[in-house]
C-alpha cells in the first residue's frame, strides 16, 4: 500500500494514514485503499477491533488533497461521485469497531472518517474544523456525517466559520465529539488500551452491538426495535454464553478504570 499502513497486534489493527508531507490528506489511491481495507478487515477474524491515526502530530486528516487541482472541472449533479464515499467503514460495510486516534488537524474530509467511527480520543493538541465555505464550496456531506454526533449549533459554528476558527480538544471533549483527551505522548497508549479492552470480548457480540447501536442512530426506534432478534441471533453463540458465565461465577473480575 502506497498511502496507507496497517498492522495486526494481539487482535487490534493498526491503520495509519500515511501522507504526513500532503498532512495526510487523501487522494484517490488512498479513497482505493482504504476501501480495499475496510473490505479486509470485515471478514477478517484476527483483527477484532481498529484503531484509525495519521502519520506524524501535525495533522490526522485533511481531507481532499487539491494538489493538481488548478483546473477545476464543471460540476455536474448528475455525474458527480463523492469523493468520499469510499473512505469510512460503515460506507464500507465494516462493523468492526474503529477508535480514531486524533492527532494534529482533522478538518475538511477528515469528517468522512470521522463521521463513521465509533469513537475518538485525541491529543491535547488536536484541532477541528471545515475550510469549505472560505474556499467557495459548500460544505455538504461531512457537516451531514457530523451533525449526529455535535450539536446542532456547534456544527453550524464549526461549518460556517471555516477558516476563521479551529475547535480545540477540550471543546470536542465538552460537546461529546471527542470521548478522551490526553497529552500527545500517551495518545497511542490511550488507544491501545481501549482498542485491547474491546478485542479482548467475543468478538460476534461486540460487532452485533455496534451493529445496534448504529442502526438506532440511522433508523427509527421501531425500526431499530424490530431488528433487535436478527442482531441478537447474529450476536449471541452458546460457546460465548457458556465462557461468560464460567467467568461470571468464577469469582474474578476486571480491574476497572474510572473515566
Amino acid at each position: 500500500m502506497e498511502t496507507i499502513s496497517f498492522e495486526v497486534e494481539d487482535g487490534v489493527g493498526w491503520l495509519t494514514l500515511d501522507r504526513p508531507d500532503r498532512y495526510n490528506a487523501f487522494n484517490d489511491t488512498m479513497q482505493e485503499e482504504l476501501a480495499a481495507l475496510w473490505q479486509r478487515v470485515r471478514t477478517d477474524p484476527d483483527v477484532r477491533c481498529v484503531v484509525l491515526t495519521g502519520r506524524g502530530d501535525k495533522a490526522f486528516c485533511t481531507g481532499l488533497d487539491r494538489e493538481g487541482l488548478d483546473d477545476i472541472p464543471e460540476f455536474d449533479p448528475m455525474t458527480w461521485d463523492d469523493p468520499g464515499a469510499k473512505l469510512g467503514p460503515k460506507s464500507n460495510g465494516c462493523y468492526t469497531p474503529v477508535i480514531a486516534a486524533v492527532n494534529g488537524m482533522a478538518c475538511g474530509g477528515a469528517f468522512y472518517l470521522l463521521g463513521e467511527v465509533d469513537f475518538v480520543i485525541a491529543a491535547d493538541h488536536a484541532t477541528f474544523f471545515d475550510p469549505h465555505v472560505t474556499y467557495g464550496m459548500a460544505a455538504v456531506y461531512e457537516p451531514i456525517l457530523m451533525a449526529a454526533r455535535m450539536p446542532l449549533g456547534e456544527i453550524l459554528r464549526l461549518t460556517l466559520l471555516g477558516n476563521h476558527e479551529r475547535m480545540s480538544a477540550s471543546r470536542a471533549h465538552a460537546i461529546g465529539l471527542v470521548s478522551e483527551v490526553v497529552p500527545a505522548a500517551d495518545l497511542a497508549d490511550a488507544a491501545r488500551w481501549a482498542a485491547a479492552a474491546i478485542a479482548s470480548q467475543p468478538p460476534r457480540a461486540v460487532q452485533a452491538t455496534v451493529r445496534a447501536i448504529w442502526a438506532a442512530r440511522e433508523l427509527s426506534v421501531k425500526q431499530a426495535v424490530d431488528l433487535g432478534p436478527a442482531l441478537l441471533l447474529q450476536g449471541i453463540s452458546q460457546d460465548d454464553l457458556e465462557a461468560g458465565q464460567a467467568l461470571f461465577t468464577s469469582g474474578a473480575r476486571i480491574d476497572w478504570r474510572l473515566r
